[in-house]
């Protein structure tokens, strides 16, 4: 073979074998990067993963963040509705609330979650009494988050009480409301209820109440507008202590009473300075006036009968105190000294709502009975009846002259 012909036969072999080698390359170039491409998906994975229950779980932040956003997009930015049925309120009461927390109170945006998600999740767990894991669920949240912001919304809440507690107007003499025309200088109701709570066992026998429910007093005073005037949660012993009750009303109770004004309250307490209670022996409770029953045959039943009508105020007050706040209707979990800072807050947030709100739609479920009176009356008292205070023969007097003035226009009440 000549020389000629072996360089034809290398030139011909020299493209082969180049192909061959850029395969090659081709080939390891293609393995390296899916090498370097797994070990990138595996360094994310366990940056991002979070531990919960024991079990560890992936979250891809991406996805988190925007669902914190759109499940407060949900509840506040919608619609009133969908507010008023999640937290109670609506967005207008909503804003104003999150705005005196922040100034007031000091409650601050932190670094991933805003003063109006805080207080979103304080708010859901009072509306539904949900448990911390559930709010954080709905908010993508971790219970440790949800509980921290629960607390310090709440100590805000209450820090604000000098502002969401009302100051009662006395019933003037240009009143033309039949409930309350006849109580000049009144300036409202005063009662208390039963809320269940959640106690160590070996606290269960001073909180168990004639039922055998373990709840709590709580003594409230309400002004004609269902808004809270004072609140006085968490006596020991649901019977009562008459001691402690006798000083409360003779303080009394540390309302500041004008003079010449008062409260309506019913027949466990007595009839003395700053409180006016009805006749007892005679009938009062408003389901013993209904339909078919006799019409009042005396000065001291007919002052009953307004007198029933009037302080039925409470009772309304209490009503939808408890519709609107699920966690005052069954025990909750937490210490019994965070459940007593709970039952305030939602004697607050209820007169905030009162207030800022042009229509509680909580007053329609209510219904036209409760606010007429029939079957709102307590079977058993939550208070025992004070024996150790002595009637004010003045304030008698007072009763009586009510009683008389209200007999003589009995045409017109």
């Amino acid at each position: 073979m000549s020389d000629h012909d072996d360089v034809q036969q290398m030139d011909r072999q020299e493209p082969t074998e180049v192909l061959i080698l850029l395969e090659e390359i081709m080939r390891n170039y293609r393995l390296n990067m899916l090498l370097v491409s797994m070990f990138i998906t595996m360094f994310r994975s366990n940056e991002r993963s979070r531990k919960r229950g024991g079990r560890v779980t992936q979250e891809v932040m991406i996805d988190s963040i925007p669902a914190h956003v759109k499940q407060l997009d949900r509840l506040v930015r919608v619609s009133d509705r969908s507010c008023i049925d999640n937290l109670r309120m609506d967005r207008n009461t909503f804003g104003r609330l999150c705005r005196i927390l922040r100034d007031p109170a000091g409650l601050i945006d932190q670094k991933c979650v805003t003063v109006e998600e805080q207080v979103a999740i304080f708010l859901s767990i009072l509306a539904h009494h949900k448990k911390t894991r559930v709010v954080g669920h709905d908010f993508m949240r971790s219970s440790e988050t949800v509980s921290k912001y629960t607390h310090m919304v709440l100590r805000g809440v209450l820090t604000l009480h000098e502002i969401m507690l009302v100051k009662p107007n006395p019933v003037g003499d240009d009143c033309t409301d039949s409930r309350w025309k006849w109580f000049k200088g009144c300036l409202g109701a005063l009662d208390g209820t039963y809320i269940p709570v959640r106690v160590p066992i070996v606290d269960t026998p001073r909180y168990r109440n004639r039922k055998g429910q373990v709840s709590t007093n709580t003594l409230a005073v309400c002004d004609r507008q269902l808004r809270f005037v004072y609140v006085l949660p968490g006596w020991e012993g649901s019977a009562g202590d008459s001691r402690i009750l006798r000083d409360a009303i003779s303080r009394p109770l540390g309302l500041k009473v004008p003079k010449d004004c008062y409260y309506l309250c019913d027949s466990a307490y007595a009839n003395s300075e700053g409180f006016i209670t009805p006749y007892k022996g005679v009938r009062y409770h408003l389901k013993e006036w209904g339909q078919g029953s006799q019409a009042p045959q005396t000065a001291i039943e007919l002052f009953n009968l307004k007198h029933s009508k009037a302080r039925n105020v409470i009772e309304c007050s209490f009503a939808v105190l408890k519709m609107r706040w699920g966690i005052l209707r069954s025990p909750s979990f937490y210490p019994i000294e965070v459940q007593t800072g709970l039952i305030i807050a939602c004697f607050l947030l209820h007169n905030f709502i009162r207030t800022n709100m042009e229509v509680d739609p909580y007053d329609e479920l209510v219904g036209v009975e409760l606010q007429d009176g029939y079957g709102s009356d307590h079977d058993d008292p939550v208070l025992p009846t004070i024996n150790t205070v002595a009637q004010t023969p003045m304030w008698t007097k007072k009763r009586d002259d009510l009683a008389a003035a209200m007999w003589a226009h009995r045409a017109s009440v």
